[in-house]
């Protein structure tokens, strides 16, 4: 178990170093998730109040469709000349091999929602610094329940010929509790709306655990076969 972790460690570290040398993961989805916030600061003419109400669902869309650019690539980059095949066949468990790309694209998300978040409040004059460290562990818990699904995905679609197309048909209608979860949960925060968030946050939490067990239990059966 400690030996798959550190493998998991290795390849996170592999993923993070590769993707911040050339940063096209990154930068694509930072410069999306940018020029879809500004469309969206002047596609509503609502009053403040009623932005207010839908101001966390339109922030989780950018996050989550930022954050397909980024899952797309955690097994594609290993593709090239058969890295993949050497991967799967080297005594490190399919788990760990999983597991790291999964903290590889967690990190690189938040890194995303981290810049967009302020630049949001910026164009729609939101007040989110009041709210931040309840909203970062949201964000913490729904990014990962993006990002396992997601390198799941990643994996199952690795060598489909349209995977840039099946990943997000796969994998955006799993992801409809979590952001039903996530944004109830950020609108009641930016409106400063102190109400019970419990059952939301719940729907979160089990999202989470029970993709998190799913996909570890499977991933040997998805890259193996």
């Amino acid at each position: 178990m400690k030996q798959g972790l550190l493998s998991a460690l290795f390849i996170a570290r592999k993923d993070l170093r590769t993707e911040f040398r050339t940063k096209e993961a990154l930068n694509a989805s930072v410069s999306f998730a940018l020029v879809v916030l500004v469309l969206f600061s002047f596609a509503f003419d609502l009053g403040r109040d009623e932005f207010y109400d839908i101001s966390g669902g339109l922030l989780w869309l950018v996050y989550v469709f930022a954050g397909a650019l980024i899952v797309n690539r955690s097994f594609i980059r290993e593709v090239p000349n058969d890295c993949l095949d050497v991967l799967i066949a080297s005594p490190m468990p399919a788990w760990s091999l999983f597991l790291g790309k999964v903290i590889a694209s967690f990190v690189l998300l938040m890194i995303v929602e981290l810049v967009s978040l302020p630049v949001y409040g910026l164009l729609n004059n939101i007040h989110w610094v009041d709210s931040f460290w309840p909203h970062l562990g949201l964000m913490i818990l729904a990014t990962w329940g993006i990002t396992i699904t997601g390198v799941a995905f990643s994996a199952v679609t690795v060598n489909v010929r349209l995977r840039e197309l099946m990943l997000p048909v796969l994998h955006y209608p799993m992801l409809i509790p979590l952001l039903i979860g996530a944004m109830q949960i950020s609108t009641a925060l930016l409106k400063g709306d102190g109400g019970d968030l419990s059952a939301d946050l719940r729907l979160v939490v089990v999202f989470d655990a029970m993709f998190s067990a799913l996909s570890l239990y499977l991933i040997e059966f998805i890259l193996v076969g």
